[in-house]
């Protein structure tokens, strides 16, 4: 097994997950405070999940004998149109589960991390299929009808 391959795998989705963390949270006071309070409450609770994987992660880096890290990232936009952020995070969705895949093939014989990032991937796979619906739903009724749906 090769511990800085999972190292270094950790360490990336700390650092990423992190930052998507927080962008949900903002992302989440922005729709609330606009009013679709169903956004508010869904994004919230997609944030808290990302920390939990990202405590996970942390905690594994740490058993490996990892040094953990706090690195930069790059500014992600913030939306004020909950249609146009769901189609942001709908791309961000499907980017992220092919790297995820893609990064998990270099852990597999670290069975303990491989099944963390599997847990983790069935997560970013509903949320990935979640938004899919939405986006359907979207050009089924219409942003306006979907919006008042979104709406308290």
């Amino acid at each position: 097994m090769d511990n800085q391959k999972s190292i270094e795998t950790l360490q990336f989705f700390i650092t990423n997950l992190n930052a998507q963390s927080f962008q949900h949270k903002l992302q989440a006071r922005i729709f609330g405070s606009l009013g679709f309070k169903k956004l508010e409450t869904k994004y919230l609770e997609h944030a808290q999940e990302e920390g939990g994987f990202v405590d996970q992660f942390i905690g594994r880096l740490l058993d490996l004998g990892g040094e953990l890290k706090q690195e930069a990232v790059q500014a992600q936009t913030l939306y004020k149109s909950p249609v146009e952020f769901l189609k942001a995070d709908y791309k961000v969705s499907v980017d992220g589960i092919e790297l995820l895949r893609k990064c998990m093939d270099g852990i597999k014989d670290d069975l303990t991390t491989f099944d963390m990032m599997k847990e983790y991937l069935k997560d970013e796979e509903e949320d990935m299929y979640w938004s899919e619906e939405q986006l359907g739903l979207i050009e089924c009724i219409g942003e306006k009808q979907w919006l008042m749906k979104t709406a308290i």
